[in-house]
Protein backbone atom coordinates (compact mmCIF):
# COMPACT_ATOMS: atom_id res chain seq x y z
CA UNK A 1 0.00 0.00 0.00
CA UNK A 2 1.58 3.36 -1.21
CA UNK A 3 1.56 6.48 0.75
CA UNK A 4 0.76 9.66 -0.93
CA UNK A 5 1.68 12.79 0.57
CA UNK A 6 0.58 16.54 -0.34
CA UNK A 7 3.53 18.80 -0.46
CA UNK A 8 3.16 21.10 -2.77
CA UNK A 9 1.46 23.77 -0.80
CA UNK A 10 2.24 27.40 -0.61
CA UNK A 11 2.41 27.43 2.86
CA UNK A 12 1.82 31.31 2.99
CA UNK A 13 1.01 31.65 6.65
CA UNK A 14 4.18 29.92 7.39
CA UNK A 15 5.57 32.80 5.15
CA UNK A 16 8.90 32.77 7.29
CA UNK A 17 9.57 29.71 6.25
CA UNK A 18 8.47 29.05 2.91
CA UNK A 19 9.87 32.35 1.04
CA UNK A 20 13.14 30.08 1.06
CA UNK A 21 11.91 26.32 1.27
CA UNK A 22 8.48 24.18 0.92
CA UNK A 23 6.63 24.04 4.21
CA UNK A 24 7.44 20.07 4.44
CA UNK A 25 10.94 21.21 4.36
CA UNK A 26 11.01 23.52 7.58
CA UNK A 27 12.38 21.37 9.94
CA UNK A 28 11.88 20.33 13.13
CA UNK A 29 15.48 18.76 14.58
CA UNK A 30 16.83 19.36 12.13
CA UNK A 31 15.29 17.07 10.12
CA UNK A 32 12.17 18.46 7.64
CA UNK A 33 8.34 17.73 9.13
CA UNK A 34 8.25 15.76 5.74
CA UNK A 35 10.69 13.08 7.03
CA UNK A 36 9.29 12.91 10.45
CA UNK A 37 5.59 12.06 8.49
CA UNK A 38 7.32 9.49 6.52
CA UNK A 39 9.02 7.82 9.50
CA UNK A 40 5.69 7.68 10.85
CA UNK A 41 4.00 5.68 8.05
CA UNK A 42 7.59 3.69 7.76
CA UNK A 43 7.16 2.54 11.60
CA UNK A 44 4.30 0.53 10.22
CA UNK A 45 5.53 -0.99 7.31
CA UNK A 46 4.73 1.52 4.80
CA UNK A 47 8.28 2.02 2.94
CA UNK A 48 6.31 3.24 -0.84
CA UNK A 49 6.14 7.00 -0.98
CA UNK A 50 4.19 9.13 -3.20
CA UNK A 51 5.38 12.84 -2.99
CA UNK A 52 3.11 15.12 -4.48
CA UNK A 53 4.93 18.27 -5.24
CA UNK A 54 4.46 21.46 -6.63
CA UNK A 55 5.66 24.77 -4.90
CA UNK A 56 10.02 24.85 -4.76
CA UNK A 57 9.61 21.17 -5.52
CA UNK A 58 12.95 21.06 -6.81
CA UNK A 59 14.31 21.11 -2.88
CA UNK A 60 12.25 18.30 -2.07
CA UNK A 61 13.89 16.54 -4.86
CA UNK A 62 17.50 17.68 -4.52
CA UNK A 63 17.40 16.70 -0.65
CA UNK A 64 16.10 13.09 -1.38
CA UNK A 65 18.77 12.57 -4.14
CA UNK A 66 21.30 13.71 -2.00
CA UNK A 67 19.46 11.56 0.88
CA UNK A 68 22.07 8.50 1.35
CA UNK A 69 24.78 11.47 1.63
CA UNK A 70 23.34 13.28 4.09
CA UNK A 71 22.92 9.98 6.50
CA UNK A 72 26.39 8.91 5.45
CA UNK A 73 29.66 9.57 6.51
CA UNK A 74 32.21 10.12 3.16
CA UNK A 75 35.71 10.39 2.29
CA UNK A 76 35.97 12.20 -1.28
CA UNK A 77 39.32 11.71 -3.65
CA UNK A 78 39.36 14.62 -5.31
CA UNK A 79 41.81 13.69 -7.81
CA UNK A 80 40.14 10.53 -8.97
CA UNK A 81 36.31 11.96 -8.37
CA UNK A 82 36.34 8.20 -6.08
CA UNK A 83 34.12 8.25 -3.28
CA UNK A 84 33.65 5.93 -0.14
CA UNK A 85 30.75 5.72 1.70
CA UNK A 86 31.13 4.42 5.54
CA UNK A 87 28.76 3.54 8.37
CA UNK A 88 25.33 4.30 6.04
CA UNK A 89 21.90 4.44 7.66
CA UNK A 90 19.25 4.81 5.17
CA UNK A 91 15.54 3.99 5.86
CA UNK A 92 14.51 1.41 3.04
CA UNK A 93 12.20 3.59 1.47
CA UNK A 94 11.39 3.68 -2.29
CA UNK A 95 10.10 6.91 -3.29
CA UNK A 96 8.62 8.70 -6.23
CA UNK A 97 8.44 12.32 -6.38
CA UNK A 98 5.71 13.57 -8.98
CA UNK A 99 5.56 17.34 -9.67
CA UNK A 100 1.94 17.77 -9.97
CA UNK A 101 2.01 21.38 -10.99
CA UNK A 102 2.25 24.96 -8.70
CA UNK A 103 -1.68 26.29 -8.81
CA UNK A 104 -2.81 22.72 -8.74
CA UNK A 105 -5.33 22.07 -6.10
CA UNK A 106 -5.05 19.47 -3.10
CA UNK A 107 -7.78 17.10 -5.05
CA UNK A 108 -5.81 17.66 -8.74
CA UNK A 109 -2.84 16.72 -6.90
CA UNK A 110 -4.13 13.29 -5.74
CA UNK A 111 -5.89 12.75 -8.97
CA UNK A 112 -2.80 12.99 -10.86
CA UNK A 113 -1.24 10.04 -8.57
CA UNK A 114 -3.66 7.89 -10.08
CA UNK A 115 -1.32 6.03 -12.81
CA UNK A 116 1.16 5.81 -9.47
CA UNK A 117 -1.53 3.26 -7.40
CA UNK A 118 -2.01 0.74 -9.81
CA UNK A 119 -5.66 0.56 -8.66
CA UNK A 120 -4.91 -0.31 -5.38
CA UNK A 121 -6.11 1.01 -1.95
CA UNK A 122 -3.71 3.58 -0.63
CA UNK A 123 -2.88 5.90 2.54
CA UNK A 124 -2.80 9.73 2.18
CA UNK A 125 -1.91 12.58 4.46
CA UNK A 126 -0.50 16.14 4.71
CA UNK A 127 2.91 17.21 4.45
CA UNK A 128 2.58 19.62 7.57
CA UNK A 129 1.27 17.20 10.67
CA UNK A 130 2.42 15.00 12.92
CA UNK A 131 0.38 12.83 15.13
CA UNK A 132 0.75 9.45 17.27
CA UNK A 133 -1.74 7.57 15.65
CA UNK A 134 -1.34 3.85 15.21
CA UNK A 135 -1.83 3.68 11.08
CA UNK A 136 -2.23 -0.34 11.56
CA UNK A 137 -5.22 0.34 13.43
CA UNK A 138 -6.70 2.78 11.19
CA UNK A 139 -6.33 0.52 8.38
CA UNK A 140 -7.91 -2.14 10.15
CA UNK A 141 -10.56 0.05 10.80
CA UNK A 142 -11.32 1.03 6.98
CA UNK A 143 -11.19 -2.66 5.89
CA UNK A 144 -13.74 -3.59 8.61
CA UNK A 145 -16.46 -0.91 7.11
CA UNK A 146 -15.99 -1.63 3.56
CA UNK A 147 -16.36 2.22 2.34
CA UNK A 148 -14.20 4.41 0.18
CA UNK A 149 -12.82 6.73 2.71
CA UNK A 150 -11.02 6.23 6.33
CA UNK A 151 -10.46 10.28 7.50
CA UNK A 152 -8.56 10.36 10.80
CA UNK A 153 -10.53 12.85 13.08
CA UNK A 154 -9.10 15.25 16.25
CA UNK A 155 -9.65 17.36 18.43
CA UNK A 156 -7.08 19.91 18.52
CA UNK A 157 -5.46 21.61 21.41
CA UNK A 158 -7.10 24.95 22.54
CA UNK A 159 -5.04 28.09 22.40
CA UNK A 160 -5.31 29.53 25.33
CA UNK A 161 -6.17 28.69 28.98
CA UNK A 162 -10.15 27.75 30.19
CA UNK A 163 -11.91 28.53 33.31
CA UNK A 164 -14.65 26.68 34.54
CA UNK A 165 -16.95 28.90 36.84
CA UNK A 166 -19.13 28.20 39.76
CA UNK A 167 -21.05 30.14 41.98
CA UNK A 168 -20.57 34.28 42.82
CA UNK A 169 -17.92 33.82 39.87
CA UNK A 170 -15.71 31.26 42.00
CA UNK A 171 -13.33 29.37 39.51
CA UNK A 172 -13.57 25.69 40.03
CA UNK A 173 -11.19 24.74 37.43
CA UNK A 174 -8.62 26.01 35.32
CA UNK A 175 -6.92 23.76 32.28
CA UNK A 176 -4.30 24.90 30.19
CA UNK A 177 -4.82 24.52 26.45
CA UNK A 178 -7.15 21.97 26.98
CA UNK A 179 -8.42 19.89 23.70
CA UNK A 180 -11.29 21.88 21.99
CA UNK A 181 -14.82 22.37 21.78
CA UNK A 182 -15.45 18.87 21.60
CA UNK A 183 -15.70 19.28 17.83
CA UNK A 184 -13.88 16.80 15.47
CA UNK A 185 -11.85 18.08 12.89
CA UNK A 186 -9.97 16.51 9.66
CA UNK A 187 -6.53 15.29 11.00
CA UNK A 188 -5.23 13.58 7.84
CA UNK A 189 -4.09 10.24 7.61
CA UNK A 190 -6.85 8.60 5.48
CA UNK A 191 -7.25 5.32 3.84
CA UNK A 192 -8.30 5.09 0.59
CA UNK A 193 -10.18 2.85 -2.20
CA UNK A 194 -8.65 3.88 -5.76
CA UNK A 195 -12.49 4.50 -6.50
CA UNK A 196 -11.92 7.97 -4.48
CA UNK A 197 -10.14 9.10 -6.95
CA UNK A 198 -13.59 9.30 -9.44
CA UNK A 199 -15.14 11.84 -7.34
CA UNK A 200 -12.14 14.03 -8.15
CA UNK A 201 -12.83 16.45 -11.78
CA UNK A 202 -9.26 17.91 -12.14
CA UNK A 203 -6.77 20.03 -11.20
CA UNK A 204 -9.35 22.70 -9.63
CA UNK A 205 -10.91 20.02 -7.27
CA UNK A 206 -10.18 20.96 -3.87
CA UNK A 207 -10.37 17.37 -2.27
CA UNK A 208 -11.73 18.96 1.42
CA UNK A 209 -14.75 20.49 -0.33
CA UNK A 210 -16.93 18.52 -3.35
CA UNK A 211 -14.91 15.04 -2.90
CA UNK A 212 -15.17 14.50 1.04
CA UNK A 213 -18.70 16.25 0.93
CA UNK A 214 -20.00 13.69 -1.46
CA UNK A 215 -18.77 11.11 -0.41
CA UNK A 216 -20.50 12.04 3.27
CA UNK A 217 -23.42 12.66 1.45
CA UNK A 218 -23.11 9.14 -0.09
CA UNK A 219 -21.99 7.56 3.54
CA UNK A 220 -18.85 6.51 1.99
CA UNK A 221 -16.61 8.47 4.33
CA UNK A 222 -16.22 7.00 8.00
CA UNK A 223 -14.03 8.41 10.65
CA UNK A 224 -11.41 7.14 12.87
CA UNK A 225 -11.26 8.82 16.14
CA UNK A 226 -7.84 9.67 17.19
CA UNK A 227 -7.81 11.40 20.76
CA UNK A 228 -3.83 10.99 21.08
CA UNK A 229 -1.28 13.87 19.97
CA UNK A 230 -1.69 15.27 17.16
CA UNK A 231 -0.33 19.27 15.64
CA UNK A 232 -0.02 20.48 12.16
CA UNK A 233 2.54 22.87 11.61
CA UNK A 234 0.45 25.84 10.64
CA UNK A 235 2.13 29.31 12.26
CA UNK A 236 5.45 29.71 12.60
CA UNK A 237 4.27 29.40 16.46
CA UNK A 238 3.76 25.96 15.97
CA UNK A 239 7.21 25.06 14.19
CA UNK A 240 8.74 26.19 17.46
CA UNK A 241 6.43 24.46 19.67
CA UNK A 242 7.59 21.09 17.98
CA UNK A 243 10.89 21.94 18.34
CA UNK A 244 10.22 22.81 21.91
CA UNK A 245 8.40 19.00 22.09
CA UNK A 246 11.69 17.66 20.12
CA UNK A 247 14.09 19.17 22.33
CA UNK A 248 12.42 18.19 25.61
CA UNK A 249 13.56 14.48 24.18
CA UNK A 250 9.85 13.17 24.26
CA UNK A 251 8.02 13.90 21.27
CA UNK A 252 4.91 12.23 21.15
CA UNK A 253 4.69 11.93 17.58
CA UNK A 254 7.99 10.02 17.84
CA UNK A 255 6.79 6.07 17.61
CA UNK A 256 9.61 4.59 15.21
Amino acid sequence: MKVLILAGGFGTRLSEETEVRPKPMAEIGGKPILWHIMKIYSHYGFNEFVLLLGYKGYQIKEYFFNYYLHQSDVTLDLSTNKMDVHNSNSEPWKITLLDTGLNTMTGGRIKRAKEYINKEPFLLTYGDGVADVNIAKTVDFHKSHKKLLTMTSVQPEGRFGALSFGASDKVDAFMEKPKGDGSWINGGFFVCQPEVMNYIAGDETIFEREPLERMASEGQLYSYKHEGFWKCMDTLRDKNQLNELWDSKNPKWKVW
